[in-house]
Protein backbone atom coordinates (compact mmCIF):
# COMPACT_ATOMS: atom_id res chain seq x y z
CA UNK A 1 0.00 0.00 0.00
CA UNK A 2 1.14 3.61 -0.87
CA UNK A 3 2.64 5.62 1.93
CA UNK A 4 0.93 8.44 3.24
CA UNK A 5 2.40 11.72 4.90
CA UNK A 6 1.23 11.08 8.28
CA UNK A 7 2.97 7.70 8.43
CA UNK A 8 5.89 9.46 6.64
CA UNK A 9 5.70 12.13 9.08
CA UNK A 10 5.02 9.48 12.63
CA UNK A 11 6.90 6.46 11.52
CA UNK A 12 9.66 5.56 14.33
CA UNK A 13 12.99 3.69 14.03
CA UNK A 14 11.92 0.25 15.57
CA UNK A 15 15.89 -0.30 16.79
CA UNK A 16 16.98 -2.87 13.73
CA UNK A 17 20.76 -1.82 13.15
CA UNK A 18 20.07 -2.51 8.94
CA UNK A 19 16.78 0.18 9.40
CA UNK A 20 13.42 -0.31 8.16
CA UNK A 21 12.15 -0.19 4.84
CA UNK A 22 8.58 1.07 4.00
CA UNK A 23 7.56 0.17 0.46
CA UNK A 24 5.66 2.99 -1.34
CA UNK A 25 5.76 0.94 -4.91
CA UNK A 26 7.51 1.24 -8.23
CA UNK A 27 10.56 -0.18 -6.04
CA UNK A 28 10.68 3.26 -3.83
CA UNK A 29 10.68 2.69 -0.30
CA UNK A 30 11.48 4.45 3.19
CA UNK A 31 14.52 3.54 5.26
CA UNK A 32 14.17 5.03 9.09
CA UNK A 33 17.20 4.64 10.78
CA UNK A 34 18.39 5.91 13.96
CA UNK A 35 20.40 8.54 12.08
CA UNK A 36 17.05 9.89 10.04
CA UNK A 37 14.74 9.16 7.11
CA UNK A 38 16.30 8.27 3.99
CA UNK A 39 14.50 7.94 0.55
CA UNK A 40 15.40 4.78 -1.69
CA UNK A 41 14.78 3.23 -5.35
CA UNK A 42 15.71 -0.24 -6.14
CA UNK A 43 15.93 -0.83 -10.01
CA UNK A 44 17.74 -3.03 -12.49
CA UNK A 45 20.07 -1.94 -14.90
CA UNK A 46 22.13 -4.23 -17.65
CA UNK A 47 21.00 -7.48 -15.33
CA UNK A 48 22.08 -6.16 -12.20
CA UNK A 49 20.54 -4.81 -9.01
CA UNK A 50 21.52 -1.14 -7.94
CA UNK A 51 19.67 1.50 -5.65
CA UNK A 52 19.19 5.16 -5.87
CA UNK A 53 19.34 7.44 -3.06
CA UNK A 54 16.01 9.99 -3.96
CA UNK A 55 16.79 12.23 -0.38
CA UNK A 56 16.17 12.56 2.80
CA UNK A 57 13.23 13.37 4.94
CA UNK A 58 11.82 16.31 5.08
CA UNK A 59 13.91 18.08 2.94
CA UNK A 60 12.61 16.12 0.20
CA UNK A 61 8.81 15.33 0.67
CA UNK A 62 7.00 12.29 0.02
CA UNK A 63 5.80 14.38 -3.32
CA UNK A 64 9.04 15.35 -4.34
CA UNK A 65 10.39 11.66 -3.54
CA UNK A 66 7.85 10.50 -5.70
CA UNK A 67 7.99 12.74 -8.13
CA UNK A 68 12.17 11.71 -8.69
CA UNK A 69 11.32 8.25 -8.62
CA UNK A 70 9.14 8.95 -11.89
CA UNK A 71 11.78 10.86 -13.45
CA UNK A 72 14.17 7.90 -12.91
CA UNK A 73 11.73 5.14 -14.18
CA UNK A 74 11.86 7.63 -17.12
CA UNK A 75 15.41 7.06 -17.33
CA UNK A 76 15.31 3.63 -17.31
CA UNK A 77 13.16 3.55 -20.28
CA UNK A 78 15.70 5.21 -22.34
CA UNK A 79 17.93 2.66 -21.27
CA UNK A 80 19.86 5.55 -19.19
CA UNK A 81 21.32 4.32 -15.81
CA UNK A 82 19.64 6.66 -13.67
CA UNK A 83 22.44 6.24 -10.64
CA UNK A 84 25.06 7.43 -13.21
CA UNK A 85 22.77 10.07 -14.47
CA UNK A 86 22.58 11.30 -11.12
CA UNK A 87 26.47 11.14 -10.74
CA UNK A 88 26.96 13.03 -14.09
CA UNK A 89 24.95 16.17 -12.76
CA UNK A 90 26.35 16.42 -9.40
CA UNK A 91 30.31 16.28 -11.27
CA UNK A 92 28.62 19.13 -13.25
CA UNK A 93 27.24 21.09 -10.64
CA UNK A 94 30.77 20.62 -9.07
CA UNK A 95 32.66 21.52 -11.96
CA UNK A 96 30.68 24.75 -11.57
CA UNK A 97 30.87 25.47 -7.74
CA UNK A 98 35.22 24.72 -8.21
CA UNK A 99 35.04 27.26 -11.51
CA UNK A 100 33.92 30.21 -10.11
CA UNK A 101 35.91 33.60 -10.33
CA UNK A 102 36.76 33.27 -6.81
CA UNK A 103 37.67 29.37 -7.12
CA UNK A 104 39.70 30.34 -10.22
CA UNK A 105 41.22 33.60 -8.89
CA UNK A 106 42.34 31.53 -5.00
CA UNK A 107 44.14 28.97 -7.21
CA UNK A 108 45.68 31.70 -9.68
CA UNK A 109 46.64 33.80 -6.96
CA UNK A 110 48.54 30.43 -5.51
CA UNK A 111 50.00 29.24 -8.21
CA UNK A 112 52.13 32.96 -8.47
CA UNK A 113 52.46 33.40 -4.88
CA UNK A 114 55.75 31.65 -4.99
CA UNK A 115 57.23 33.90 -7.75
CA UNK A 116 56.48 37.04 -6.62
CA UNK A 117 57.06 39.50 -3.91
CA UNK A 118 54.72 39.92 -0.79
CA UNK A 119 53.82 43.51 -1.84
CA UNK A 120 53.05 42.64 -5.22
CA UNK A 121 50.87 39.09 -3.81
CA UNK A 122 49.27 41.65 -1.64
CA UNK A 123 48.59 44.31 -4.24
CA UNK A 124 46.80 41.27 -6.65
CA UNK A 125 45.16 39.68 -3.68
CA UNK A 126 43.33 43.06 -2.78
CA UNK A 127 42.12 43.85 -6.19
CA UNK A 128 40.13 40.62 -6.60
CA UNK A 129 38.96 41.07 -2.92
CA UNK A 130 37.93 43.98 -3.20
CA UNK A 131 36.71 44.92 -6.47
CA UNK A 132 36.11 41.51 -8.18
CA UNK A 133 35.07 38.55 -5.66
CA UNK A 134 31.75 40.82 -4.45
CA UNK A 135 30.36 41.01 -8.02
CA UNK A 136 31.27 37.83 -9.61
CA UNK A 137 33.11 35.83 -6.91
CA UNK A 138 30.05 32.90 -7.22
CA UNK A 139 29.67 32.82 -10.71
CA UNK A 140 31.48 30.47 -12.69
CA UNK A 141 34.39 32.13 -14.89
CA UNK A 142 32.81 30.70 -18.27
CA UNK A 143 30.04 32.30 -18.04
CA UNK A 144 30.85 35.89 -17.37
CA UNK A 145 30.54 37.95 -20.49
CA UNK A 146 32.65 41.14 -20.87
CA UNK A 147 30.22 43.73 -20.02
CA UNK A 148 30.01 42.55 -16.99
CA UNK A 149 33.38 42.70 -16.02
CA UNK A 150 33.26 46.09 -17.60
CA UNK A 151 30.80 47.08 -14.99
CA UNK A 152 32.39 45.98 -12.47
CA UNK A 153 35.72 47.67 -13.50
CA UNK A 154 33.81 50.91 -14.06
CA UNK A 155 32.94 51.35 -10.02
CA UNK A 156 36.19 51.32 -9.78
CA UNK A 157 36.41 54.32 -12.26
CA UNK A 158 33.28 55.97 -10.12
CA UNK A 159 35.71 56.34 -7.42
CA UNK A 160 38.04 58.18 -9.40
CA UNK A 161 40.81 55.83 -8.73
CA UNK A 162 41.97 55.33 -12.53
CA UNK A 163 45.25 54.13 -12.13
CA UNK A 164 43.68 50.97 -9.82
CA UNK A 165 40.65 50.76 -12.02
CA UNK A 166 43.91 49.74 -15.29
CA UNK A 167 45.49 47.46 -11.92
CA UNK A 168 42.39 45.73 -11.66
CA UNK A 169 42.11 44.80 -15.35
CA UNK A 170 45.58 43.71 -15.38
CA UNK A 171 44.98 41.23 -12.58
CA UNK A 172 41.50 40.00 -14.27
CA UNK A 173 43.48 39.42 -16.79
CA UNK A 174 45.94 36.89 -15.25
CA UNK A 175 42.67 35.28 -13.85
CA UNK A 176 41.29 35.01 -17.00
CA UNK A 177 44.43 33.65 -18.96
CA UNK A 178 45.07 31.01 -16.23
CA UNK A 179 41.37 30.15 -16.70
CA UNK A 180 41.74 29.70 -20.23
CA UNK A 181 44.85 27.18 -20.28
CA UNK A 182 42.97 25.22 -17.31
CA UNK A 183 40.21 24.69 -19.40
CA UNK A 184 37.97 26.62 -16.95
CA UNK A 185 37.16 28.97 -19.88
CA UNK A 186 36.99 29.48 -23.53
CA UNK A 187 38.92 32.66 -24.12
CA UNK A 188 40.27 35.84 -21.94
CA UNK A 189 37.43 38.31 -22.15
CA UNK A 190 39.77 41.21 -20.73
CA UNK A 191 40.81 41.63 -24.21
CA UNK A 192 37.49 43.10 -25.43
CA UNK A 193 37.03 45.84 -23.05
CA UNK A 194 40.94 46.91 -22.51
CA UNK A 195 40.20 49.59 -24.99
CA UNK A 196 36.69 50.91 -22.78
CA UNK A 197 38.52 52.30 -19.90
CA UNK A 198 39.00 55.77 -19.36
CA UNK A 199 42.46 56.60 -20.05
CA UNK A 200 44.99 57.28 -17.25
CA UNK A 201 47.78 59.85 -17.43
CA UNK A 202 50.31 58.86 -14.78
CA UNK A 203 51.49 62.25 -12.85
CA UNK A 204 54.73 62.06 -11.69
CA UNK A 205 55.97 63.54 -8.14
CA UNK A 206 56.45 67.05 -7.91
CA UNK A 207 60.45 67.53 -8.29
CA UNK A 208 62.76 70.56 -8.74
CA UNK A 209 64.89 70.39 -12.06
CA UNK A 210 66.24 74.01 -11.94
CA UNK A 211 69.79 74.14 -10.47
CA UNK A 212 68.98 77.78 -8.98
CA UNK A 213 65.35 76.08 -7.42
CA UNK A 214 67.37 73.40 -6.16
CA UNK A 215 70.24 75.35 -4.41
CA UNK A 216 67.46 77.17 -2.88
CA UNK A 217 65.67 73.82 -1.41
CA UNK A 218 69.21 72.53 -0.13
CA UNK A 219 69.86 75.86 1.66
CA UNK A 220 66.48 75.62 2.93
CA UNK A 221 67.02 71.97 4.10
CA UNK A 222 70.37 73.29 5.84
CA UNK A 223 68.30 75.54 7.55
CA UNK A 224 65.73 73.49 8.98
CA UNK A 225 65.11 73.65 12.00
CA UNK A 226 63.23 70.03 13.09
CA UNK A 227 64.69 67.22 14.88
CA UNK A 228 67.80 65.41 14.22
CA UNK A 229 66.66 62.71 12.46
CA UNK A 230 65.07 64.01 9.99
CA UNK A 231 67.41 66.65 9.46
CA UNK A 232 70.13 64.63 8.30
CA UNK A 233 67.62 62.31 5.99
CA UNK A 234 67.13 65.97 4.36
CA UNK A 235 70.87 66.27 4.04
CA UNK A 236 71.50 63.34 2.75
CA UNK A 237 68.91 62.35 -0.04
CA UNK A 238 69.50 64.80 -2.82
CA UNK A 239 72.97 62.84 -2.50
CA UNK A 240 72.13 59.59 -2.76
CA UNK A 241 68.93 59.58 -4.93
CA UNK A 242 67.74 56.14 -3.56
CA UNK A 243 64.52 55.70 -3.15
CA UNK A 244 62.91 56.73 -0.07
CA UNK A 245 61.63 53.66 1.44
CA UNK A 246 65.46 52.36 0.97
CA UNK A 247 66.47 55.09 2.83
CA UNK A 248 64.34 55.04 5.36
CA UNK A 249 64.73 51.10 6.17
CA UNK A 250 68.57 52.32 5.85
CA UNK A 251 70.41 49.85 8.87
CA UNK A 252 73.63 50.20 11.03
CA UNK A 253 74.83 46.85 10.31
CA UNK A 254 74.80 47.62 6.21
CA UNK A 255 76.74 50.29 6.08
CA UNK A 256 80.53 50.73 6.45
CA UNK A 257 81.66 53.98 7.33
CA UNK A 258 85.16 53.69 6.90
CA UNK A 259 85.17 51.87 3.32
CA UNK A 260 82.44 54.75 2.23
CA UNK A 261 79.73 51.66 1.07
CA UNK A 262 76.31 51.03 2.07
CA UNK A 263 75.38 47.52 1.19
CA UNK A 264 71.84 47.54 0.47
CA UNK A 265 70.16 43.76 1.04
CA UNK A 266 68.97 41.97 -1.64
CA UNK A 267 65.86 41.44 0.21
CA UNK A 268 64.97 45.06 0.58
CA UNK A 269 64.98 46.34 -2.85
CA UNK A 270 62.46 46.62 -5.57
CA UNK A 271 62.75 42.89 -7.09
CA UNK A 272 61.00 39.83 -7.72
CA UNK A 273 60.71 37.77 -5.41
CA UNK A 274 63.33 35.44 -6.89
CA UNK A 275 65.71 38.22 -7.51
CA UNK A 276 65.25 39.56 -3.47
CA UNK A 277 66.22 35.69 -2.87
CA UNK A 278 69.07 35.15 -4.94
CA UNK A 279 69.76 38.39 -6.16
CA UNK A 280 73.45 40.18 -4.74
CA UNK A 281 73.59 42.97 -2.73
CA UNK A 282 72.96 46.63 -4.25
CA UNK A 283 76.15 48.48 -3.63
CA UNK A 284 75.89 52.35 -2.72
CA UNK A 285 79.24 54.54 -2.31
CA UNK A 286 78.79 57.15 0.11
CA UNK A 287 80.74 60.17 -0.23
CA UNK A 288 82.74 62.26 1.92
CA UNK A 289 79.31 64.47 3.12
CA UNK A 290 77.20 61.52 3.73
CA UNK A 291 79.68 59.75 6.00
CA UNK A 292 80.16 62.80 7.93
CA UNK A 293 76.35 62.98 8.33
CA UNK A 294 76.09 59.33 9.59
CA UNK A 295 78.58 59.73 11.66
CA UNK A 296 76.93 62.93 13.37
CA UNK A 297 73.61 60.72 13.71
CA UNK A 298 75.50 57.58 14.91
CA UNK A 299 76.01 59.04 18.64
CA UNK A 300 72.02 59.12 18.64
CA UNK A 301 70.89 56.33 16.71
CA UNK A 302 73.48 53.72 16.22
CA UNK A 303 72.59 51.58 19.09
CA UNK A 304 69.65 51.18 17.15
CA UNK A 305 68.65 49.08 14.36
CA UNK A 306 67.79 51.85 11.98
CA UNK A 307 69.78 55.09 11.51
CA UNK A 308 66.78 57.10 11.18
CA UNK A 309 64.15 55.38 13.38
CA UNK A 310 60.76 56.04 14.00
CA UNK A 311 59.72 58.83 16.48
CA UNK A 312 56.68 56.93 17.88
CA UNK A 313 58.34 53.61 17.73
CA UNK A 314 62.27 53.58 17.85
CA UNK A 315 62.44 49.50 16.95
CA UNK A 316 60.55 50.56 13.50
CA UNK A 317 62.07 53.06 10.96
CA UNK A 318 60.72 56.78 10.00
CA UNK A 319 57.68 56.89 8.36
CA UNK A 320 57.61 58.65 5.20
CA UNK A 321 55.21 61.44 6.27
CA UNK A 322 58.11 62.46 8.27
CA UNK A 323 60.55 64.27 5.30
CA UNK A 324 57.11 64.95 3.30
CA UNK A 325 56.01 66.80 6.53
CA UNK A 326 59.36 68.83 6.86
CA UNK A 327 59.37 69.47 2.86
CA UNK A 328 55.50 71.22 3.11
CA UNK A 329 56.77 72.30 5.99
CA UNK A 330 59.50 75.11 4.65
CA UNK A 331 57.01 75.56 1.56
CA UNK A 332 57.60 72.71 -0.99
CA UNK A 333 54.21 71.24 -1.10
CA UNK A 334 53.40 70.67 -3.95
CA UNK A 335 56.95 71.37 -5.68
CA UNK A 336 58.96 68.84 -4.24
CA UNK A 337 58.33 65.28 -2.72
CA UNK A 338 60.75 63.08 -1.17
CA UNK A 339 60.28 60.58 -3.99
CA UNK A 340 60.88 63.36 -6.42
CA UNK A 341 64.11 63.73 -5.57
CA UNK A 342 65.27 60.70 -8.30
CA UNK A 343 63.56 62.76 -10.86
CA UNK A 344 65.44 65.60 -10.00
CA UNK A 345 68.60 64.09 -9.73
CA UNK A 346 68.22 61.71 -13.22
CA UNK A 347 67.17 65.42 -15.05
CA UNK A 348 69.91 67.81 -13.68
CA UNK A 349 72.68 65.53 -14.23
CA UNK A 350 71.59 64.35 -17.79
CA UNK A 351 70.78 68.13 -18.77
CA UNK A 352 73.26 70.47 -16.55
CA UNK A 353 76.48 68.03 -16.33
CA UNK A 354 76.20 66.20 -19.46
CA UNK A 355 76.27 62.83 -17.83
CA UNK A 356 75.23 59.67 -20.09
CA UNK A 357 71.88 58.57 -19.90
CA UNK A 358 73.40 55.04 -18.96
CA UNK A 359 75.65 56.58 -16.05
CA UNK A 360 72.92 57.72 -14.59
CA UNK A 361 71.05 55.09 -14.73
CA UNK A 362 73.35 52.88 -13.31
CA UNK A 363 72.22 54.01 -9.68
CA UNK A 364 75.27 53.65 -7.74
CA UNK A 365 76.90 55.90 -10.32
CA UNK A 366 74.65 58.95 -8.38
CA UNK A 367 77.01 59.01 -5.24
CA UNK A 368 79.84 59.15 -7.25
CA UNK A 369 78.72 61.79 -9.51
CA UNK A 370 78.13 64.40 -6.90
CA UNK A 371 81.13 63.77 -5.06
CA UNK A 372 82.61 66.61 -6.87
CA UNK A 373 86.10 68.44 -5.17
Amino acid sequence: MPLSDTFVRSVKHSGRAAGDKHADGDGMYLLVKAAGKYWRMDYRFAEKRKTLALGVYPEVTLAKARKRRQDARELLAEGIDPSEAKKAQEAEVMAVTANTVRAVGDAWLKTKKGGWSDTHYERESRNLAKDVYPFLGSRPICQIEPPELLRVIRRVEERGALDVAHRVLLTARGVWQFAVAEGHAQRDITQDIKKALQTHTKQNYPAITNPAELGKLLRACDGYKGGPVVRAALAIVPILFQRPGNIRAMRWADLDLDGGMWAIPSADMKRTKAQKLNGAEHLVPLPRQVVEVLRELQPLTGNREYVFPGLRDPKAPMSEAAVSAALNAMGYKGIQTWHGYRATGRTIIREQLRYPKDVIEYRRGFARILDLP
